[in-house]
């Protein structure tokens, strides 16, 4: 393995570092109440975690990488505002963490026959695979779509069941595009969220069974 790419797969490393402990603690503070959580930690990282994913999907030239991230960053962004924790950010910091993935973006599209060749005819990910990456990150991004706008309904932060469901549908398509991708970070990062998934849809199920045994 060359050396740049040992640096690269370092920040993936580091930004599944932070997906996986966001995974870890929202499980841990779950299990502890009894039902499924949304604590502000979570988002937190899950910021930390986009911001340098997004580096990541950009120094490997992968397209599917950078739109999973784009999709949910703001919903993270958002779910902060909702629990009270995004005004407790610095002015200045806020303008670097809405503006920076827009003006990368930006940057990447202003040669756009360079950025449809580098990342569409990419020699190291053919179209249908880079096809089927992209469904599965979008897929897998959609859970916060559906967080968010279940949030906005309840007028709360809150992880529903349908979020891991969508979760595990999307984790294991990405799991996939990993093994023929060959992509160390990304497999990792998604076995290791498999169980978390699973176990919160345990939990939300418990809570449901429980609430309708105290209705009847």
């Amino acid at each position: 393995m060359q050396v740049n790419n040992i640096w690269i797969f370092a920040i993936g490393f580091l930004a599944q570092i932070f997906f996986s402990a966001r995974i870890l603690y929202q499980w841990f503070v779950s299990e502890k109440a009894g039902k499924v959580l949304s604590p502000p930690a979570f988002w937190i990282l899950s910021v930390l975690g986009a911001y340098i994913l997004f580096i990541y999907g950009v120094l490997r030239d992968d397209f599917s990488i950078i739109l999973g991230q784009f999709i949910s960053y703001y919903i993270y962004l958002w779910n902060l505002k909702m629990q009270g924790q995004w005004k407790k950010i610095g002015d200045v910091f806020k303008v670097l963490l809405i503006l920076t993935p827009i003006a990368a973006v930006g940057l990447m599209l202003r040669d756009l026959s360079g950025f449809i060749e580098t990342f569409f005819n990419n020699k190291d990910v053919p179209l249908w695979l880079l096809i089927f990456g992209s469904a599965g990150q979008t897929i897998f991004s959609l859970r916060f779509i559906y967080q968010f706008l279940f949030s906005v309904k309840h007028h709360e932060s809150t992880l529903p069941i349908g979020f891991w469901i969508i979760s595990l549908l999307g984790s294991s398509i990405i799991v996939s595009y990993a093994i023929f991708r060959q992509d160390p970070v990304l497999l990792l990062g998604q076995l290791f969220g498999f169980i978390a998934y699973i176990r919160n849809i345990m939990i939300a199920l418990k809570t449901v069974l429980a609430r309708n045994n105290r209705a009847l």
